[in-house]
């Protein structure tokens, strides 16, 4: 059996997806949406016009995923650590798999990290790359990447969370697929905001081809590998989330260049993931001024027409990464 921990819209979505594959357990710690969710057949506050499959099964009882071999974690990243510290004993031994994207904002860590942390002697991997809920929910074609360290394991993953449509691609750089999930959220705030201001796409453009520098900046730093920030997990999710209003993160820079609010209770690891990323772009100096500029407008330090005017007015350069 599988376990899918989270009954946001991608959780929900995954657990849809993989109900072809055999018995899944959709797990949410609000009994009252659990409820929600059985009397109207659809998770009608996440993924609203998408029903449930009746094999689906769905419960607010930890101990329903005893018997889960592969439990995917589809909650948001900063609640990750809390979540894993106090379910740690129901999980231990199981392949766990994250499905957030982002960095914690008090260690500076990825959510593979997160996990052998605080789950030592659990399988840890990340299914990450571009792929919005109510794609995969409908059953459109998805390609996305699943990274784990043990490529035995990692195999054996691939084959049992490919479904009909969505097609994973495997790779050991766990590093690497976690920077590329977490810095494109950071970027898409970016191009969210030149939009939502107005700028127009030339200057969208810009930002995803020299956001996309900045990842491998990082990704290099850290012992990440090239061609991982090339495949589904760095350009593949950079280019998907910057450009639709799909993307959470898109719409909050949107929102920001609009200068208008902002639904509190979306989760937006962006602007999260934007401090994490300049304090430890900071620590291993390395020059990352979308980042920089991400962090000013997240906190109202900086306009958009100010942030624009910084990286406008910095020192011209060689086209390098």
């Amino acid at each position: 059996m599988i376990g899918v921990m989270g009954a946001g819209a991608f959780g929900t979505a995954l657990a849809i997806s993989l109900t072809g594959n055999g018995p899944v357990t959709l797990w949410a710690r609000d009994r009252t949406h659990i409820d929600e969710m059985r009397i109207a057949g659809e998770n009608a506050r996440r993924l609203p016009g998408t029903a449930l499959p009746d094999t689906l099964r769905l419960s607010a009882d930890i101990d329903e995923l005893q018997h889960a071999t592969i439990v995917l974690l589809a909650v948001p990243m900063q609640k990750l650590r809390t979540v894993l510290t106090e379910y740690a004993p129901n999980l231990a031994g199981k392949t766990l798999v994250a499905c957030c994207k982002g960095v914690e904002l008090e260690t500076l860590q990825g959510p593979v990290q997160v996990i052998t942390e605080t789950v030592p002697d659990a399988v840890a991997a990340i299914l990450t790359g571009p792929g919005f809920a109510h794609d995969i929910a409908k059953g459109l074609p998805t390609a996305m990447t699943l990274a784990c360290a043990d490529a035995l394991a990692g195999g054996a993953l691939q084959d049992r969370l490919s479904t009909a449509n969505l097609r994973l691609y495997r790779t050991t750089d766990t590093i690497g697929s976690e920077l590329g999930g977490a810095l494109k959220n950071v970027m898409a705030i970016a191009c969210g905001a030149a939009m939502g201001a107005g700028l127009g796409e030339s200057a969208r453009a810009a930002l995803m081809t020299r956001g996309y520098a900045e990842m491998q900046r990082m990704a290099q730093a850290v012992g990440a590998r090239a061609e991982t920030l090339s495949g589904l997990s760095g350009f593949g999710d950079l280019t998907l989330t910057c450009t639709s209003e799909q993307s959470r993160n898109a719409r909050f820079g949107l929102s920001i260049g609009r200068g208008e609010d902002f639904d509190a209770s979306v989760t937006v690891e962006g602007a999260a993931t934007a401090q994490a990323v300049q304090a430890r772009a900071r620590a291993l100096q390395i020059d990352m001024p979308i980042t920089d500029a991400v962090c000013g407008l997240t906190n109202g330090q900086l306009r958009v027409d100010q942030a624009m005017n910084n990286l406008l007015s910095r020192p011209l350069k060689e086209e390098k990464c």
